[in-house]
C-alpha cells in the first residue's frame, strides 16, 4: 500500500506529458480555412503543400498556421484627388481571398498582415490613379459602374504576384466638397430642363409636320376627286340618288327631266 503513491506518480506525469504532446500535435482547420506548416528542424515552411479542413496530426516540434480562404471583404473611405485637383472622399469595398494552393508561399513571403501590409495599400493605389482620371461631374453622376470595374483592374493588377486573387470591388459613395456637389447639382438641373423644353418643342414640330402632310394629303385627294366629277357621272349620281328619296313613304310626286341639267324633281314631300 505505502509503494502505490511512488508507482502513481510517474503514471501520473506520464499521463500529463502524453495529454500536452498530444496536444501539441493535433490541430483541427474549421470551414472556410486553410493550414500552412512550419517545420522548426525540416526547412522551415512547407510551400509545396496546403492543409485543408479537418484533423490534422503535426509534430510537436512543428507549427501548422490557419488561414481563413473564404472570401473576406476589406472597407475603407479614402480622400483622393480628381483630375482637376479637387478633394473626393471615395466609400468602397473590396471583396478578396487568398489564393489556396499558394497559401505556404503567401505565408513565407508577405505574413499574417498581408492585407495591411500589401492589399490595403494597393487598393489605396488604384482608387488614387482611377478618380484622378475623372472630373468631379463624371464622379458624381454617370462613372460609378466604370470607376469600380477601373479600380478593380488596377489592384488586380497591383497584387496579380501576390498570391491574392480580388473578385470585385463597390464603389459605395463618392462624397464632393458641399460648394461642388451644389453647383453640378444646378447645372444637372439645368440640363434636365433644356432636354424637356427640346423634347416639347421637337414634338410639337412633328405634330405640325403631321397636320401639314395631312392637308396636303387631304388637298391631293380633292383634287383628283374633282378632276374625276364629269357632268355625266354627276347626273348619273343625281339619278341614283333621286330614286331613292322616290322610293320613301314621305315621296309623292316624281318630275322626270325637268330640274337643272336634266335630273329629276321631287315634289309634294309630307
Amino acid at each position: 500500500m505505502e509503494k502505490l503513491p511512488k508507482i502513481a506518480v510517474p503514471v501520473v506525469v506520464a499521463a500529463v506529458l502524453l495529454f500536452i504532446l498530444l496536444a501539441k500535435s493535433t490541430v483541427t482547420i474549421d470551414g472556410g480555412e486553410a493550414g500552412v506548416l512550419f517545420k522548426r528542424f525540416g526547412g522551415g515552411v512547407d510551400t509545396e503543400t496546403t492543409y485543408g479542413e479537418g484533423f490534422h496530426i503535426v509534430a510537436p516540434w512543428n507549427d501548422m498556421i490557419v488561414y481563413k480562404v473564404r472570401q473576406q471583404s476589406i472597407s475603407d473611405r479614402m480622400q483622393v484627388l480628381s483630375v482637376n485637383g479637387l478633394e473626393v472622399n471615395v466609400d468602397g469595398t473590396v471583396w478578396f481571398q487568398p489564393k489556396h494552393d499558394e497559401l505556404g508561399k503567401l505565408h513565407q513571403e508577405k505574413g499574417r498582415n498581408y492585407v495591411d501590409n500589401i492589399l490595403a495599400p494597393a487598393i489605396s493605389a488604384a482608387a488614387r490613379s482611377v478618380v484622378g482620371r475623372y472630373t468631379p461631374e463624371q464622379l458624381y453622376s454617370s462613372k460609378r459602374d466604370v470607376i469600380q470595374q477601373e479600380i478593380l483592374e488596377e489592384v488586380r493588377n497591383e497584387v496579380k504576384d501576390q498570391y491574392i486573387v480580388v473578385n470585385k470591388v463597390l464603389v459605395r459613395d463618392v462624397t464632393l466638397p458641399s460648394t461642388i456637389k451644389g453647383a453640378i447639382e444646378r447645372k444637372l438641373k439645368q440640363e434636365q430642363e433644356s432636354l424637356e423644353y427640346e423634347f416639347r418643342l421637337e414634338k410639337a414640330k412633328k405634330e405640325a409636320e403631321r397636320q401639314r402632310i395631312d392637308a396636303e394629303g387631304k388637298a391631293a385627294a380633292n383634287l383628283i376627286l374633282s378632276a374625276s366629277l364629269t357632268d355625266k357621272i354627276l347626273q348619273e349620281k343625281g339619278i341614283e340618288a333621286t330614286l331613292k328619296l322616290a322610293e320613301s313613304p314621305n315621296s309623292k310626286v316624281v318630275v322626270v327631266g325637268s330640274g337643272k341639267d336634266g335630273l329629276p324633281i321631287i315634289l309634294g314631300n309630307n
